[in-house]
């Protein structure tokens, strides 16, 4: 099990550990989820998401080896950019999504997850200098603030830019890019000195904030987790995530079969559930009509801090419309619920 460079400070804080992709990593901290949800919703949360994968691509032709790997086109960006992007399997599902960090013409830091690290690699090649750095995120309406606190040129990175910046004394990189719905940046920070980053930030006003509410957070803003909404079987397209394709670029691994499924159509589209009450649906649950027919499968539920009920992701039949009325089984009790758009909480 690997150790993010923070887990002192998360072990001293007194969060609650569990495994996650091959990570120790925080689940909570004594506040509470629900404590740490509402922190990134109404000021600032800090969250360690060292279990990311960092793999480097260097040279002159790194951005190529980007542009023939994933489906998004990264000429539509430039150097000084973020761009999210996808590694298909040959059927068209999705092995991973991820955040492409364009840092300068010759150098991109490719961002998959946790325990995807090996995958990116083979398709673009480079070097996995995860171990060499720690990833903090700084999300929330006073994000920006608070980073401004200990760096003015961090918290000036605009949203999906990637700047280099000097921040509690040391030299950082700073994204644009979260995982909440809300405002904020992502820091790298050289091993040895993430504790000093990150003790900085919690003294600026930022509240820890673990697994957990990054959860429910990202539940709320409809964004989809690998492994639930995106996976074997799980195309682009089937996840509502069509714009992230390039449908020119036919000699990407996998585009042959999701141009197919373009052509044919999906079978299913991920759509969003809430339901009544605190009780939430969970992965695997069977969702039915009304009528008893089975309409799909939930792929994540969880109670809504924000809107105080359950909320649902589903891979539904694609004739499901949003209105629509529906039953989720939950371990053999039917939970009644309705189609919604997605974000839950915008």
């Amino acid at each position: 099990m690997r150790l993010s460079p923070l887990d002192g400070e998360h072990r001293t804080l007194g969060a609650r550990m569990v495994p996650f992709g091959g990570w120790e990593m925080p689940l909570a901290y004594p506040s509470g989820t629900l404590a740490e949800h509402a922190a990134c919703r109404d000021a600032a949360a800090v969250f360690d998401v060292s279990h990311l994968g960092t793999v480097r691509v260097e040279g002159s032709d790194a951005a190529e080896r980007i542009q023939l790997a994933f489906t998004n086109d990264i000429k539509r960006i430039s150097p000084g950019r973020a761009q999210y992007t996808h590694l298909l399997d040959v059927d068209g599902s999705v092995l991973d999504d991820i955040i492409v960090w364009w840092r300068d013409s010759g150098l991109v830091d490719v961002m998959p997850n946790a325990a995807n690290t090996e995958r990116v690699l083979s398709a673009v090649g480079g070097r996995d200098v995860t171990g060499e750095r720690a990833v903090i995120a700084v999300q929330g309406p006073t994000a920006r603030a608070v980073v401004g606190m200990l760096s003015v040129e961090a918290a000036s990175v605009p949203r999906f830019g990637v700047a280099p910046a000097f921040m509690a004394g040391v030299d950082v990189v700073v994204a644009g890019t979260g995982y909440t719905g809300e405002d904020g940046v992502e820091i790298a920070i050289p091993r040895d000195a993430a504790p000093q980053v990150w003790q900085q930030l919690l003294l600026a006003g930022a509240v820890p904030a673990g697994l957990g509410a990054r959860d429910t957070l990202r539940l709320e803003a409809g964004l989809p987790l690998h492994g639930h909404e995106l996976g074997p079987g799980i195309s682009p397209l089937q996840a509502g995530l069509g714009w992230v394709v390039a449908w020119e670029k036919t000699e990407v691994r996998g585009m042959s079969a999701l141009l197919e499924e373009r052509a044919h159509g999906s079978s299913r589209l991920l759509r969003g559930v809430a339901t009544e009450g605190r009780r939430p649906a969970r992965e695997g649950s069977e969702v039915r009509s009304p009528g008893g027919g089975t309409l799909g499968r939930v792929t994540s539920g969880n109670f809504s801090p924000t809107l105080g009920h359950g909320i649902a992701l589903a891979l539904l039949e694609t004739g499901v419309r949003v209105g629509d009325e529906v039953v989720i089984d939950v371990r053999g009790t039917d939970l009644p619920g309705r189609v919604v758009e997605t974000p839950f909480v915008r």
